[in-house]
């Protein structure tokens, strides 16, 4: 594939939420958020820079009669001048929308699915750009296939939130049942190994955040603020007539009065309440401003989920409590190109905007508000505090304490001098610190320090006439897959052998080459066309067993095995196995469960002494550890990219932890009677996964007869 020398090609991923180009249902739910328009506003400015020839934004497919048909387009151009920005829309899992947090077990096919668009494309991208969890965990591996940077925003961190839940009295099991915090934080961790920029708003961030994790590594991060469209949110004109204002005469008595603005969702952690306490508890507020609270849409509350139900209920019983009805506006619907209206109308009558939340990791309300020329009052607890240190604007406060929330509000509503300078500094501060050009100057600044880091992996197919042509392709692993049924494998052999002309028979083992040569040769198995041993760490081609060194090159990237050695060498119930087991890019331990700490903590040890490297443990008893970059999976999927097999039409035959990342995502998967262990439990509920009666090779052949896997088999003609 050719690539632009001068001019980058930037991928970046956002997996969940509702994504389009235009009117963005922003606090339609937890997942269509501030992160859907940041993401888009990023996508636009970054195809604006000279040194960009391309912006592909890349989300989750949507078929859903409950949303919009924009969510199925394939392809949608984020302006109309120029296809340089487009969002790219890649199926994972079923049609329907679903929270973010189901869809885990789709972000293996979400990857795959996304590698054969780009196999169609005239370019590979230069960088990926991740942007939460989810698509973090895409990008790992999409980065590691291409052998490119990584770049990662992370928007809102897993571990902080558990915190923040166990704090409200959440248990961990319910945290684990709602969330799937145990995952999110695994993957989060692994963006943190293998990325080289995380990019994060607010030194905060970096600090308190990403600070509790284990491969905290702030010399790798770097602080560039999001930046506000100017264009949209600017302050009122004099005479401009603002028609949102309509909507709220159903609600005020008085609706002169100078208006205190919330707007967020209707989330608990917005801590819309405590400013509706810290409203009815104070006369002098009632009697100065009126409360306007736009907190998403809604056509019934009784037909929301549980959270938003609960705090919009709540918020219409402390209206009541607090006899509050003809001063406080809770309008049902806005539109997002309202949004701006909304900020100028609170402007232009010299109100307040007030953040309350218990804990904000930027706060973009805040800048579109400081645009306005809106002073503002925001939660100590996070970005508000780098906002208005640059902006100067407004009040930060304890958003749990009312009194406090009420004396700044009043401090800027009854003091028209210290209004009219906090509006005048927000209007400028915005545009010194805190617009989209800047921000991508910055990205395209600390991007350029990466250039040359990496080398991609070829693209070229191989040219091994053997092989090249074949259209599909069966790999298994070796010994308790093919080993201890000899009449199976006879009857596997000679199956294999009827279909050789257009199948590519693979092995893919944790043993070393030679040893797999050896039980390969002893039990007279067909010669494989690949042999990927050591765990994913070393490729060979057919019966020369010539060697892919452009994989052994590209795995090597940050591998540590002599500091592995050293950091575990004290441990209790690890043994080194013997060095016949050992490999240059495999270090391998016999494991005592009663003695040694637990996989996790020994997970968690690894990356607290921040080593890249991926632990595999199989059988309860082995634990293996190789580059980050390689595995089966890994491994395997390079192979299929070289000898050019579609994924959809690979059968892998896996039983063991090690092999679980061979077995997600597109390729179809079985695991033979014998081996139903329950390290691969979890993948009982993947529809590509097949769960074999028969052991050993007979549950190979139960799985090809189950997929009808040699039906239509094309049998080349070069």
């Amino acid at each position: 594939m050719s690539q632009k020398e001068n001019k980058r090609y930037i991928l970046m991923i956002s997996v969940h939420g509702l994504i389009r180009s235009h009117d963005l249902e922003l606090g339609r739910d937890a997942d269509t958020g501030g992160q859907t328009k940041y993401v888009l506003d990023l996508a636009r400015s970054l195809a604006g820079c000279a040194g960009v020839d391309q912006v592909d934004l890349v989300t989750r497919r949507v078929v859903d009669p409950a949303v919009s048909d924009d969510y199925a387009k394939l392809i949608e151009p984020l302006s109309d001048k120029s296809n340089r920005a487009r969002i790219i829309r890649i199926d994972a899992g079923a049609d329907e929308y679903v929270a973010k947090e189901q869809l885990w077990d789709h972000l293996d096919s979400f990857t795959d699915n996304l590698v054969n668009w780009l196999n169609d494309q005239p370019r590979m991208p230069d960088l990926v750009h991740s942007h939460y969890a989810d698509a973090g965990y895409v990008g790992v591996r999409l980065s590691n296939l291409l052998g490119v940077p990584l770049i990662h925003t992370g928007h809102s961190l897993g571990r902080d939130k558990r915190k923040r839940l166990l704090a409200r009295g959440l248990s961990r099991d319910e945290i684990e049942r709602s969330y799937n915090i145990e995952r999110r934080i695994d993957a989060e961790e692994e963006v943190l190994a293998n990325a080289d920029l995380v990019i994060t708003s607010t030194q905060n961030e970096i600090e308190e955040q990403y600070g509790l994790y284990n491969y905290y590594d702030p010399s790798r991060m770097s602080v560039i603020p999001p930046g506000t469209d100017l264009q949209q949110f600017h302050p009122p004109s004099g005479d401009q007539q603002i028609s949102f204002a309509a909507q709220l005469d159903p609600f005020l008595k008085q609706p002169q009065k100078p208006i205190i603005l919330a707007l967020s969702r209707p989330d608990e952690r917005k801590n819309i309440l405590t400013l509706l306490e810290a409203f009815g508890e104070s006369s002098e507020l009632q009697q100065l401003a009126n409360l306007l609270i736009i907190a998403g849409t809604r056509d019934d509350i009784r037909d929301l989920d549980t959270g938003p139900r609960a705090v919009l209920t709540n918020i219409l019983l402390l209206i009541d409590c607090y006899d509050l009805y003809g001063k406080v506006a809770v309008p049902k619907y806005h539109r997002p190109d309202e949004v701006a209206q909304i900020y100028r109308l609170a402007a232009a009558g010299k109100g307040v905007f007030i953040n309350p939340a218990l804990t904000e990791p930027f706060g973009l309300t805040l800048l579109e508000a400081a645009a306005t020329g809106l002073p503002v009052v925001a939660t100590e607890n996070g970005g508000p505090v780098d906002i208005l240190a640059n902006c100067k604007n407004g009040r930060l406060v304890d958003p749990l304490d009312t009194e406090a929330i009420t004396e700044a509000l009043l401090s800027l509503l009854d003091d028209a001098k210290a209004w009219s300078q906090a509006s005048r500094n927000g209007i400028e501060g915005v545009k010194r610190h805190y617009t989209w050009q800047s921000h991508a100057e910055s990205y395209m600044a600390r991007v350029s320090k990466l250039q040359g880091k990496y080398q991609p992996l070829p693209s070229e197919q191989l040219a091994l006439r053997s092989v090249r042509y074949r259209d599909r392709a069966i790999f298994t692993d070796l010994d308790q897959n093919l080993l201890g049924n000899q009449k199976a494998l006879q009857d596997f052999s000679e199956v294999m052998s009827d279909n050789r002309k257009c199948v590519t028979f693979g092995i893919a083992t944790g043993r070393r080459l030679d040893s797999a040569l050896a039980i390969i040769k002893k039990n007279k198995i067909a010669h494989p066309d690949v042999l990927i041993s050591s765990l994913g760490t070393r490729i060979h081609y057919g019966k020369a067993l010539t060697e892919d060194d452009h994989w052994a090159e590209h795995i090597d990237n940050d591998w540590k095995p002599d500091r592995i050695r050293r950091v575990l060498s004290e441990l209790p119930g690890l043994l080194l196995q013997p060095k016949k087991e050992q490999s240059r890019f495999k270090v391998s331990y016999f494991y005592d469960p009663q003695k040694a700490p637990s996989f996790d903590e020994i997970v968690a040890l690894i990356r607290q002494k921040e080593l890249t490297a991926n632990v595999l443990v199989s059988f309860g008893q082995f634990i293996d550890i190789v580059p980050s970059r390689a595995s089966k999976g890994q491994a395997l999927r390079y192979v299929a990219q070289r000898l050019d097999i579609p994924l959809e039409q690979i059968l892998v035959a896996g039983g063991s932890g090690a092999d679980e990342d061979m077995m997600r995502g597109n390729m179809l998967a079985v695991v033979v009677g014998n081996r139903h262990h329950e390290e691969l439990s979890q993948l009982e509920d993947q529809e590509s996964i097949y769960f074999a009666d028969q052991p050993q090779a007979a549950g190979i052949l139960e799985a090809i007869n189950h997929y009808d896997f040699f039906n239509a088999c094309v049998v080349p003609t070069v």
